[in-house]
């Protein structure tokens, strides 16, 4: 019997950002987190660059379900952000889904 996964969606990992990219990175920031705490469906979204690594940016996300994590998605990749991160390299585990 299939049953439909409506739980909660984790994603948690780092980014990592080239050293020449990484104020362009924080000037989009704060921006990126407002934008995606207003989400329908976004629990908690942190970004936060490491202090001992910082081309590093730990990120942990929950969202309510599959949708709002799609959403989020497609969002990020229109956004100014997904323009500024298209080359950082992603390490990421989601759950949920």
């Amino acid at each position: 019997m299939e049953t439909e996964k409506t739980g909660k969606i984790v994603l948690s990992g780092f980014i990592t950002v080239p050293e020449v990219k990484i104020a362009i990175v924080l000037a989009h920031l704060t921006e990126h987190s407002a934008l995606t705490l207003r989400e329908s469906g976004c629990l908690v979204f942190e970004v936060k660059q490491r202090v001992d690594e910082s081309c590093i940016f730990d990120v942990y996300e929950e969202f309510k379900d599959a949708q709002a994590f799609a959403s989020h998605q497609e969002r990020v990749r229109a956004s100014a952000w997904g323009e500024v991160t298209q080359d950082v390299q992603r390490c990421y585990e989601v759950t949920g889904l």
